[in-house]
């Protein structure tokens, strides 16, 4: 074996005689086999050199995708007793439809003639108005009487003034005149009373000079009185012209006084008219809350009361409606770290729960049961466990979603980013790194990726 011999051997010549070693020959399966092998770790290792999307995985439900879509509860907006249930459960209801009817249980309202005695309430206040409003009138004429007639009893007491003095002027002048002729016949009187005293004249004519004497005496007398009498007119002709606008402006203020009183009264009495109209709508819209009425097309989900008599406090809920034409949508949640690749616009992939699909998170276009989807909203808090919540409206370029969808069903899916090597997406996952992304996401809206760069969402319940 060393080659040390001289005696040479052939090993096939050995192998051909000696049976055992025939049967230690390698088989031809094992050598296919290992053929294979190496061609599928080939296949394998180039495998890693393929390109592959990076997802960002998401869960969540469907959803109405505006809030008047969405089930609401009805309300009673007053307190009261529930007399009479018009509608099931599950049963459909157009708008105004009446659900429940109520009864009263506040003893302030249990008068059936409520409203009749509110409607007598607002006449004879509507009267009471009418009456002082004519009153207010009336006062307003009578002060505009008395304002007219206080000009012209003004007029009056200064025209009277001004014959007053006018006669005062006249009188003071007869009398000056007077004066005058007194003081001249008493000069004549005195020179006949020496020429007498002389002896130069005779007694008839010192007698006919004392006589004339004696009437200027008197006219003097007489025009001084009337003068003075003319002065005392002028005097009470201006007191009287003072007395009068004081005396017209007493009765003008006090006819004010009661106008302002009545206008009081008036304003008072409006303010309650106001209060009681304010008191007969509020009733008659209280009457009509004692009719639930469905507040939009929809079926009755859940009845929260039952039974007849049942008392109901003010805006507590007494049913559940479910619109009837909602437009769906899907509301999913992401981790914190993902929200600053995804941007309004972005295009959604949805699987839905009890639809069947098949999906490759790596290969969106081998997918098969998927069905399209837009971005409509982003959250800007963390709403529940420190995820974000996306709304996700239909997308009108794809495939109609089914309309077999309930409100609440799950989906489950992946958000589709940037195309990577597989090899690249083992790396990241093994450690643990959040995707990548060459660009930052615009914050309104996504640009039109090439048709095989698709976003993907698939969401699970």
């Amino acid at each position: 074996m060393l080659g040390i011999s001289e005696n040479k051997f052939d090993p096939h010549e050995i192998t051909s005689h000696v049976y055992s070693l025939k049967t230690l020959g390698n088989p031809r399966a094992a050598r296919i086999l290992s053929y294979w092998l190496v061609g599928i770790i080939l296949l394998l290792f180039l495998c890693l050199f393929l390109p592959w999307q990076q997802n960002i995985e998401a869960t969540g439900t469907v959803t109405p995708l505006y809030p008047e879509d969405r089930p609401q509860d009805i309300q009673s907006a007053i307190p009261g007793r529930i007399k009479e249930w018009r509608v099931q459960e599950g049963q459909f209801v157009s708008k105004n439809d009446t659900l429940v009817v109520l009864s009263e249980i506040k003893d302030d309202y249990f008068d059936p003639e409520l409203l009749k005695r509110i409607e007598e309430q607002l006449d004879a206040k509507n009267q009471g108005i009418n009456a002082t409003q004519t009153k207010v009138n009336a006062i307003s004429n009578q002060i505009g009487a008395l304002n007219q007639a206080l000009q012209l009893s003004l007029s009056k007491a200064r025209n009277k003034y001004q014959q007053a003095i006018l006669k005062v002027v006249s009188d003071s002048t007869d009398y000056e005149a007077a004066k005058i002729n007194f003081n001249i016949s008493k000069l004549q009187f005195d020179r006949y009373d020496q020429l007498y005293q002389q002896g130069l004249i005779a007694r008839t004519d010192w007698e006919k000079r004392q006589q004339a004497f004696q009437e200027y005496s008197a006219k003097m007398v007489s025009q001084q009185n009337k003068f003075l009498v003319a002065k005392t007119e002028m005097i009470n002709a201006y007191i009287e012209l003072s007395s009068l606008q004081a005396e017209y402006l007493d009765k003008i203020s006090k006819s004010e006084s009661d106008r302002s009183s009545a206008v009081g009264y008036l304003a008072d009495a409006q303010a309650e008219l106001s209060k009681l109209r304010n008191k007969y709508s509020n009733m008659v819209i209280r009457n009509n809350q004692y009719y639930i009425l469905a507040p939009q097309d929809g079926y009755i989900v859940k009845t929260l009361k039952t039974g007849i008599g049942e008392t109901l406090k003010e805006n507590e809920p007494i049913a559940t409606i479910m619109p009837s034409e909602p437009k769906i949508g899907v509301e999913v949640y992401v981790k914190a770290m993902d929200v600053p690749l995804i941007a309004k616009g972005r295009q959604v992939r949805l699987e839905f729960d009890g639809w069947p699909a098949l999906q490759f998170t790596g290969w969106p276009s081998v997918s098969v049961g998927t069905f399209g989807g837009i971005v409509k909203v982003i959250d800007y808090v963390d709403s529940k466990e420190g995820k974000y919540r996306l709304l996700i409206a239909p997308d009108p370029n794809d495939e109609p979603w089914p309309e077999q969808l309930r409100v609440g069903s799950g989906v489950y899916g992946w958000v589709m980013l940037e195309d990577v090597p597989v090899w690249f997406e083992f790396w990241r996952q093994l450690n643990g790194f959040p995707p990548s992304l060459y660009e930052a996401p615009d914050k309104d809206e996504v640009k039109e990726k090439k048709s095989d760069k698709k976003i993907k969402i698939k969401v699970k319940r």
